[in-house]
């Protein structure tokens, strides 16, 4: 999430932003975007028909990065800390682009192609990622920004059931994998996967093609389009981050629960240990030999008072130690939940401390991630 509002001359739209008018969503700036907050239907219908049924969602501002070459696969172990090199055709992995300083500079989807590596990044950073991967493995192969690509995500449970009328092998993918796509003569690329913990496929398609694929979509009578607001608490609820609340380049894997995205063989030990870019912070970090003074931590509020982000955490009638990087009612749950940052010694299950609204405390409880467990497909 930027933290520079963008002039309205500067403010961009998506190949579905006439769709998005006709359709009467009420459009919000996000990301330098002039994109979707919520539909008719609002919010909360949103987000349950999504746990419910399927979801289109607008991805288009988000960027794809291609990155080719005989040396792409090496490059990129440079400056992510995952097995590009282990990576098979047609799979797709979580990564973090980090800084000298183990700092997280963005977080997005590597998928092998098979000629190509397509990095799916945040909105508010793929220029920015654009010129650290030139700067750093620019000389080694060949990068490129796709702006001619748009991106769509169908989310929920029927999400392979739709897709098999034009993609007779989409219920046959696990969860991270991905394969090309035809679209009324147009080549694109879908994956399984999602931000919402729901099933569900990322599909990418020429510019030029997606609003039809969308009209498409939106005329089975399983899909509705969804917004902003819901893909938030989606998303939330499945303890996801969003980068630039619950993450950015001051946060390392470990504090922010990442660890998990870094496998073992660029661990200590591993088959390639270290090698990329923040590895002299992030290793010692996970080893346990640098300790942290922050870990994200999962919250549930006491009483029914919405907890929202940037709000102080108190020790019980004491002093500020962390803050709410996420905060909203969850629908699934019919309460508050948050996400945020906390000591070491206050993460542990079941520890309650003080969140301040409005000069009031609300008791908080952390508790484990995610507040509604996922349904990927897997195998």
């Amino acid at each position: 999430m930027s933290s520079v509002s963008p002039s309205p001359a500067e403010v961009r739209t998506t190949p579905l932003h006439a769709l998005h008018l006709a359709l009467g969503a009420r459009m919000v700036q996000f990301a330098g975007y002039d994109m979707p907050v919520q539909y008719p239907q609002g919010l909360i219908a949103e987000h349950r028909h999504t746990r419910e049924q399927v979801s289109l969602f607008d991805v288009s501002h988000m960027g794809q990065i291609s990155v080719s070459g005989p040396q792409a696969a090496t490059a990129l172990e440079q400056v992510l800390p995952i097995d590009v090199l282990g990576l098979a055709p047609h799979r797709q992995r979580y990564a973090l682009l980090l800084n000298e300083n183990g700092g997280i500079l963005d977080d997005l989807m590597l998928i092998n192609r098979g000629d190509d590596y397509l990095l799916i990044v945040n909105a508010s950073r793929k220029h920015e990622d654009l010129a650290w991967l030139q700067k750093h493995i620019g000389h080694s192969c060949h990068i490129q920004m796709l702006p001619d690509m748009a991106l769509v995500a169908l989310q929920g449970p029927q999400a392979a059931a739709v897709l098999q009328a034009i993609h007779p092998a989409a219920s046959t993918l696990s969860f991270m994998q991905g394969a090309p796509l035809r679209f009324q003569g147009a080549v694109g690329y879908l994956t399984r996967s999602g931000y919402t913990g729901e099933d569900g496929f990322e599909i990418a398609l020429p510019a030029f093609h997606m609003e039809a694929f969308a009209r498409w979509a939106l005329a089975q009578p399983q899909v509705l389009p969804a917004g902003l607001g819901a893909r938030n608490t989606l998303r939330l609820e499945a303890g996801l981050c969003l980068y630039g609340a619950d993450m950015d380049s001051s946060t390392t894997p470990s504090q922010a629960g990442l660890a998990w995205s870094i496998p073992k063989a660029r661990r200590t030990g591993g088959l390639r240990e270290g090698g990329f870019i923040g590895a002299d912070v992030v290793l010692p970090q996970l080893a346990g030999d640098i300790p942290l003074d922050k870990i994200r931590v999962g919250l549930h509020a006491m009483e029914r008072v919405p907890v929202r982000d940037s709000t102080a955490l108190h020790i019980p009638y004491g002093e500020a130690i962390g803050v709410v990087t996420s905060g909203s009612m969850a629908p699934s749950l019919d309460r508050p939940v948050a996400m945020g940052y906390l000591p070491p010694a206050y993460t542990a299950f079941g520890t309650r401390i003080h969140a301040m609204v409005r000069g009031k405390p609300v008791t908080m409880e952390v508790v484990p991630l995610p507040f509604v467990a996922p349904r990927y497909r897997k195998g």
